[in-house]
């Protein structure tokens, strides 16, 4: 009985030793992978070492890695950078980067935005955008085609002639529309705004102030005559010129037909009562 009780001293000892070993060696083997292990580290880090930087984060922080020259620096960051996605798990949180076409992701298969040269369309970067639809420059994303859209024509205005809405029979007429949506780049253009077409009206006079341009052609006539008159006196001393004496000379000539023709008439009167 003694010696049975000694063998399994001997049996648990000899167990804890290789328990023992074992953890020296996994110490050993972690010293040298990760040298100068620290618990003490800065920014956010679980755990570090001064060639690897953070090795592991404190809770809700995301582990990354930062390319710095020819080795990649771990860094422990409240939210993941531009053009990489954040995955938790009770492991470890860490950014993965997106695809090569998109600069910001919500996962490995949805897209936010693309960059240059790409047009996102529902989470994916297309270098065209598929039929029905146009790339728009601006957002950079493809957008559904817009077309010209326009209103209702407007009633036919009233019959006018330069302006003018008396002293003519034939005018014309106009009627508008507005345009309520500009069309994208793909999209139909926009018709015309405005139509115009021939009209007749009734003649009627136009009132002080409001005459064509064929009474205000009148008007200078008129006034240009009683001008010439009332400068005629003025030139009596004056030498006629050719073109005044030979109308004078017909005017006299004219004179002497009529008074031939009234003593005529009159000789013939006589001789009648005579008779």
């Amino acid at each position: 009985m003694h010696l049975r009780v000694i063998s399994w001293f001997f049996i648990i000892l000899n167990f804890m030793e290789y328990i023992g070993s074992q953890n020296a060696s996994r110490g050993r083997r972690q010293r040298r992978m990760h040298p100068n292990i620290s618990q003490g580290c800065q920014g956010g880090c679980a755990t570090c070492s001064d060639y690897n930087g953070c090795l592991s984060c404190k809770p809700r922080l995301f582990f990354v890695l930062e390319r710095n020259g020819m080795k990649q620096i771990g860094v422990c960051l409240s939210s993941c950078p531009s053009g990489y996605y954040g995955t938790r798990s009770p492991d470890i949180n860490k950014c993965t980067k997106c695809k090569a076409d998109c600069d910001t992701c919500f996962n490995k298969n949805f897209c936010t935005k693309c960059k240059n040269g790409f047009y996102l369309h529902l989470g994916k970067c297309l270098d065209t955008c598929p039929e029905g639809l146009e790339a728009n420059n601006h957002t950079m994303e493809c957008a559904s085609i817009v077309h010209c859209e326009a209103s209702e024509w407007s009633p036919w205005s009233p019959c006018t002639k330069k302006g003018k809405t008396c002293g003519f029979k034939r005018g014309t007429e106009i009627r508008v529309r507005e345009i309520i949506q500009h069309p994208s780049a793909k999209g139909n253009l926009c018709p015309s705004t405005s139509e115009t077409r021939k009209c007749v009206v009734q003649r009627k006079k136009c009132p002080k102030g409001e005459r064509g341009k064929k009474g205000r052609e009148r008007k200078r006539k008129k006034l240009s005559k009683e001008e010439s008159k009332e400068t005629k006196p003025e030139n009596k001393g004056q030498e006629p010129s050719t073109e005044s004496r030979d109308q004078w000379e017909n005017k006299d000539k004219q004179q002497q037909k009529k008074r031939k023709v009234q003593d005529k008439q009159q000789k013939s009167v006589l001789v009648s009562t005579v008779h």
